[in-house]
Order: structure tokens, then sequence, then C-alpha cells
């Protein structure tokens, strides 16, 4: 058993991100020192932490430093002086990779004893990435923060959304706008590309909305930023799925302390979900061109003088056509969006206006949204999938 208490003048700093949050409550409150008590003889898989304090009435000023001991007691401080944000300088190997492991378990624990909370309160992936010090401090707040609202909590309980609330508590916002938004501007792009042939070519763009619609979620869920909580693959795997596995899902997205990606998993990262979004693209092309078809064939049995004006559009080129613009226009175009101009961008300038974030980050969408209309237009006039009636 290892007891180690240190009071100190100045706060060493854990995370860049909370310096202050620590620093603001230590200015505030009678706490004046900090006790991490830890076991190294424990039995249970992680290590217990407990967390006291002492009170005092007249050190108001002093700043509380967490010394980290186990074993025989020849503790060391943690996360001395790092910088970056949240493991940004990870990414570009400034920092050793056990560091920030261990910056970021410190990080994690203490932000579980502010909290209340144990390891054990945590789901399971999320207990082992902050075992393992895949995650900082920032992270598991995010994650308390989260559960406060009923939706969020029963989203972070699905596979997929927690990875993507943690990296970014926006992502249900952009998932309205993309969704909600797109079906208008998609069709108002229509209008201003097809202009006086609007009416005529009425059934391509309704098979246009239906396609966009349907891959609508999916252009905002593939390229999101993530929070790992992935375990290791396994042993046996083959080289290529080791390849992937290690990739992020945005090739542009900030790695944390204690993850790094290699400028080819990066690219992996846009090879992978170029494919998965030829599948979506593909599948949803299926789906508004068969519906599309459906209509002009009850069309024409109800209106004989209809059954010349239009044909049915061609499922297969068109399923293909799709697939390929979803892969490569929309798939570099929403991960630059996502993992560039939001989250490396806006989130830092705009992190503490929530709604001048998400108010700008509407207009970037939107605007995103009606320039892939116009595209689709033109890439599925070049290839003749869609041709100029008269």
């Amino acid at each position: 058993m290892a007891i180690t208490t240190s009071t100190t003048n100045s706060f060493s700093q854990l995370s860049t991100n909370h310096h202050h949050r620590y620093n603001h409550r230590a200015h505030n409150s009678n706490i004046s020192s900090f006790t991490f008590i830890t076991s190294s003889r424990t039995t249970s898989k992680f290590p217990s932490f407990s967390l006291s304090s002492a009170s005092t009435t007249h050190l108001k000023k002093l700043h509380p430093t967490v010394i980290f001991s186990s074993g025989g007691g020849d503790g060391g401080s943690i996360g001395g002086g790092g910088d970056g944000d949240d493991g940004g300088s990870g990414d570009d190997g400034h920092h050793d990779g056990e560091d920030d492991k261990s910056r970021n378990k410190a990080e994690a624990f203490l932000a579980m004893a502010e909290g209340g909370r144990s390891l054990e309160s945590l789901p399971k992936d999320l207990a082992a990435a902050v075992e393992a010090g895949r995650i900082p401090g920032s992270i598991v707040h995010k994650y308390f923060d989260l559960e406060k609202s009923p939706i969020s909590e029963w989203l972070l309980q699905i596979g997929g959304f927690k990875e993507r609330l943690l990296a970014d508590d926006l992502f249900l916002t952009k998932v309205a706008i993309e969704c909600g938004m797109g079906i208008f501007t998609k069709t108002a792009a229509e209008i201003g590309k097809r202009k006086e042939n609007f009416m005529k070519e009425l059934d391509f763009v309704f098979a246009d909305v239906v396609m966009a619609f349907v891959a609508d979620f999916m252009l905002v869920w593939l390229p999101a930023p993530t929070i790992s909580l992935r375990q290791t693959v396994a042993v046996n795997a083959g080289p290529l799925a080791k390849f992937f596995y290690g990739c992020p899902e945005n090739a542009f997205q900030i790695a944390f302390g204690g993850t790094s990606y290699s400028l080819l998993q990066r690219i992996g990262a846009i090879v992978l979900n170029g494919a998965k979004l030829f599948a979506v693209g593909s599948s949803a092309s299926v789906i508004g061109v068969g519906v599309t078809n459906l209509l002009i064939k009850a069309r024409k049995a109800l209106d004989k003088s209809f059954s010349g004006e239009v044909e049915d559009l061609p499922i297969i080129p068109t399923s293909i056509a799709y697939g390929t613009y979803m892969s490569v226009s929309s798939n570099i175009r929403y991960q630059f969006l996502a993992g560039v101009i939001e989250q490396r961008m806006l989130e830092p300038l705009l992190h503490k206006n929530k709604l001048l974030l998400g108010a700008i980050c509407f207009a970037v969408r939107t605007g995103n949204t009606y320039l892939g209309s116009i595209l689709w237009v033109d890439f599925a006039r070049l290839l003749g999938i869609q041709k100029i009636r008269d």
C-alpha cells in the first residue's frame, strides 16, 4: 500500500483542456490537498483508486498536485507539462506513447473520482479503454455529461453511437441537419440545375431525392470522427484485416494521446469508407430508381398521354454510377468537412459557444449538401444515364 499526499503552489498540468477546470475549482473551494491511495496487491482486474481531501481555511490559493504511486512507494508525477489538444500532439509523435497513456489514465481516474464514479460503473469497453490509457479525462467527463440526457443515455448503449457521441457531442445535430434539411436543399439544387425542365424531369428529381435521403444518414455516420473503444484485433487475423482495423473512421480526425495514425492508415480510412459508401450508394439507388419506375408505370396506367413522355430509368447503370459518386466525391467532401473544417477548425474556436458552433455547422453542411446535388446531376448527365429532355 502506498499513500502519497502533496500540496503545492502550482497545479501539474494533466491536460490542457482541463487545467482551467481544476485550477478554478481549487481557487473556489477549501480543498487544498488530494490523496490517491492505491494498492499494488489488489486481486481486482483493475487497480483501486480512492480520493480523499483535507480541508483548510487559510490555503485557498494552494493548487493540488496529483501524484500516482504504486508498488514500493517510489511514485512519480504524472502529466507534468504536456501540451496539445487532447492528444493531438500524439499524432505528430511529439510525446512518447507510454507517457501519453499514463497521463490519460491519471486524468480519467481523477475525472471518475471527481464524479464519484468507479471504473466498474462504466461500460466494459469504456472501462477497458480507461485502464489501457487510450482516452483522456475529457472524454470521461463528456460521457458523464451525455448520461444526463435521456436520449443520449439511451444512444450510448448502442454500438457506434457511443464512439461518435464521445468524439463529437454535436453528432446528433449534424444527423438532423443532413436528414432534415437535405431533402429541401437537394430539391432546390435540382430546380436550379434543371430550371424549365424540372417538371419534365420530375421522375429524375424524385429518384435523386430518394437516393439522397436514404444515403444522408450514412454520409454523416461513416466519416464521423470516433473515439476508439475497440479491443485489439485477433491474433489470427490476416494482414489486410489488421491494417484496416487500425485505420481511423475519419482520415483527418485528431488522434488522442496514446493513439496515433500513420499516413498510410489515414489513406486506408478513405479507401475503406469509399468501399462502404459505394455499397450504401448503390443500395440507395436501387431503392430510389425502383420506386420511381413503379410510380412511372402507375402513372402510365392512369394517364395514357403520359406514356410517351417518359421511360423507365436504368436501375443497374444508375446504381453503379451513384455508388461511384458517393465513394469518391461524397466520401472525400464529408471526411474533409467532419475532420478538418469542423473538428480541427470550428470546434477549437467555438467549443464554448455550442449554439454558434451548431449554427455554423448547419450553414456549412447545407452548402455542402447543395453542392453535392449539383455535382451529381452533372455526373449523371456526363455518363448519359440522365439526359436533358427537350
